[in-house]
């Protein structure tokens, strides 16, 4: 049998003695720190003793300023950057949807992008392009908002749980925010999306609001919100955990290093994989959020039904109606969102994503 080596044999004595003595000295330290303050605020005057307590409220006010400005700036930067991109490329995102309500229930040529934008200008003016922007935009601040901002959150909590940082772990985080963040705005996307199609009414977002209401009841707000909640988590996981990992690999495999070219080329990354992997179900979600207000549109009673009756009826491809019009609004709305967000959270004082 071997014996233990003194050096051990004495480490193994000191190491639970000194623990001992640090918590030892802490709790000290803490009940010495409140009984000094307890004789100062007795031994003072009236008003040395408010001055005590407005010096030590100011404390615990600064401490909390600091957390609310920290989730200002963390959810702001976030929102500003989707609302810029959003402004940017919204005329992309009407065409899409008009691309996607084209020869429903037919199999037939489709008309192309640029072919249906120069009829829209021609019949229709070059505002038509802009229709639905103030929904558009409303939404970005508040979905783009809690879509990313939720994320990291989202992450810390996953790794905190599972206790590993793997790429399923991003990819849960990103379909939990962005679930949560279209469910609470789906009314929006709702406005956006219908007037977006009846360019001829006339109406603003308040009144087309009303309208809905109206004649549909307050649930019609929320119409298609479940394959819009599969769209929202497909996308965010799909945009986020990509670019996260795109920038991992960048940084482990090039010499590029956490800047504008780094986030360049990891945002056109995800927005490609996330223009594949959401256009299918942001389809489905269009024919549902336009059914009675459009006569073309069938009586889809989900999402499940939607993709059924849009496959048989128009065929497989038929899913990917307005594909290249929305990876043409996606690849830059996502490109402009990280890299401008990235800034933000540089200016702000806070780490990139």
């Amino acid at each position: 049998m071997k014996r233990d080596c003194p050096i051990h044999t004495r480490r193994n004595i000191a190491l639970p003695y000194l623990e001992s003595c640090v918590k030892n000295l802490k709790t000290t330290y803490s009940q010495g720190t409140q009984k000094i303050t307890h004789t100062i605020m007795e031994n003072s005057s009236s008003s040395n003793k408010t001055l005590i307590s407005e010096m030590l409220k100011g404390e615990e006010k600064n401490k909390s300023t600091i957390s609310l400005s920290y989730i200002a700036y963390h959810f702001g930067s976030s929102g500003m950057a989707v609302t810029t991109a959003t402004g940017f490329t919204h005329p992309l995102d009407v065409l899409k949807v008009r691309l996607q309500m084209q020869l429903v229930g037919q199999k037939a040529p489709l008309t192309g992008l640029g072919k249906i934008c120069s009829q829209m200008v021609k019949s229709e003016g070059p505002t038509a392009l802009y229709l639905g922007l103030t929904p558009a935009l409303t939404r970005s601040v508040l979905y783009g908002g809690l879509r990313l901002g939720l994320y990291e959150p989202s992450k810390y909590v996953c790794e905190w749980a599972v206790g590993s940082s793997n790429v399923l772990v991003k990819i849960a985080s990103g379909a939990f925010s962005g679930a949560i963040a279209t469910a609470l705005t789906n009314p929006t996307e709702v406005l956006k999306v219908r007037l977006q199609m009846n360019h001829d009414s006339g109406r603003g977002a308040i009144t087309e609001m009303r309208k809905i209401v109206s004649e549909e009841g307050l649930r019609a707000l929320w119409k298609g919100v479940g394959p819009a909640m599969a769209r929202a988590a497909a996308l965010t996981s799909s945009q986020l955990a990509t670019y996260d990992e795109a920038k991992q690999a960048l940084i482990r495999w090039t010499p590029l290093e956490e800047g504008f070219n780094l986030h360049l080329i990891s945002s056109t990354i995800a927005g490609t994989v996330s223009t594949l992997v959401t256009a299918p179900v942001d389809m489905i979600k269009t024919r549902l959020m336009l059914q009675r207000d459009s006569k073309s549109t069938g009586s889809y009673r989900n999402g499940f039904h939607c993709a059924y009756q849009v496959m048989s009826t128009e065929g497989p491809r038929a899913l990917y109606k307005g594909g290249f019009a929305m990876f043409a609004r996606l690849g830059p709305q996502t490109t402009i969102t990280f890299i401008l967000c990235e800034k933000l959270r540089e200016l702000a004082g806070l780490k990139a994503i």
